[in-house]
């Protein structure tokens, strides 16, 4: 396994550099990274960006509003927080396996003291709080696994810039945005910084202590279509935000895969401008399904005919077609 040392804290570079290695890289190697955000909003693949965040508070506290291109919920991010990646040529045994790519990350948080486990669909949990948040997104014989690690990040913070939908805190059972995540700094056995959590981290995930011999280093080549991504998708307003425009229908649900919201208007009968959000998890870009729907007549059995003959299954993980017509029509 290789690894790409990165001090980068523009989450904007960041992103890039992991869609790189996804889709560009060269490389027959499976790659592990570790990097870190400066404060920023990192928004799932398939959200409404503008629904997700306080949008005053992020232009007055200069935060960043970075699209990703793997589904799940918003996150807030900070030097407090690091993110690990995942980049592999396997499958087989991969396809919306967390568990695969989470125990490595448990295991290493075991051996430093913290008492880390699986949770839910996606997360791995400290006494019931969250610390990592997970989700995954693939290309041709290649797949990304990402994730978070909240080490020592400003909690207070997350509140304020994140706009939480009422369904989705009212599913989990609590409060507030803060009651449900923590740090891991108190649990560690030894009082450590987060350079020396991160050499720790890496090494364990490696398997090796001798981090150089793993290193893959970006030539100028590299970097050059790394800034092209930067500067053609992760600048862009396009991406980060496309348009939200007043949408005349918003039917939304919250099923086992998460929740799923479509927005469209219906002229003539007929469905016009569809847009799907949510925090669900999936490994297809959306435009194709949004497509099919588009055009449709908004009538239950004309939907059913259509979406029967789609992949639902690479669209929304966990999510059924009885789902999505109870989320349209029910």
């Amino acid at each position: 396994m290789k690894t790409i040392l990165n001090d980068s804290k523009d989450p904007r570079f960041n992103l890039a550099l992991e869609e790189y290695v996804l889709k560009y890289l060269p490389s027959d190697e499976d790659f592990v990274l570790l990097w870190q955000n400066a404060n920023s909003v990192i928004i799932g693949r398939n959200q409404n960006t503008i629904e997700e965040i306080n949008t005053a508070y992020v232009k007055a506290h200069d935060v960043q509003v970075v699209r990703r291109i793997t589904g799940g919920g918003a996150v807030y991010h900070d030097l407090g927080n690091l993110n690990f990646s995942f980049v592999t040529t396997s499958l087989k045994d991969n396809l919306n396996n967390y568990r695969k790519f989470t125990d490595p990350v448990i295991h290493a948080l075991n051996e430093m003291g913290v008492p880390a486990s699986f949770s839910g669909r996606n997360d791995i949990v400290v006494e019931g709080k969250k610390i990592s948040g997970n989700a995954q997104s693939y290309y041709k014989n290649k797949m990304l696994h990402h994730g978070t690690i909240l080490f020592d990040a400003d909690l207070s913070i997350i509140a304020d810039v994140l706009n939480v939908k009422p369904d989705k805190i009212a599913s989990k059972g609590i409060k507030s945005n803060r009651a449900r995540v923590t740090n891991i700094k108190p649990y560690l056995k030894e009082s450590i910084t987060m350079v020396q959590f991160k050499e720790r981290l890496l090494k364990a995930l490696l398997g090796d202590d001798n981090i150089l011999s793993h290193v893959y280093s970006l030539d100028r080549d590299d970097l050059e279509k790394i800034e092209q991504l930067v500067r053609e998708r992760y600048r862009t307003w396009d991406w980060n935000y496309g348009e939200s425009p007043e949408f005349s229908i918003e039917k939304s649900g919250r099923y086992a895969g998460g929740q799923v919201s479509f927005h469209f208007n219906v002229k003539d009968g007929r469905i016009d401008g569809l847009k799907i959000y949510g925090d669900f998890l999936g490994s297809q870009a959306l435009e194709p399904l949004e497509e099919a729907m588009n055009g449709a007549l908004y009538e239950e059995h004309a939907m059913r005919k259509i979406l029967e003959k789609q992949p639902l299954d690479m669209y929304f993980f966990n999510i059924t077609l009885e789902d999505v017509l109870d989320c349209l029509f029910g």
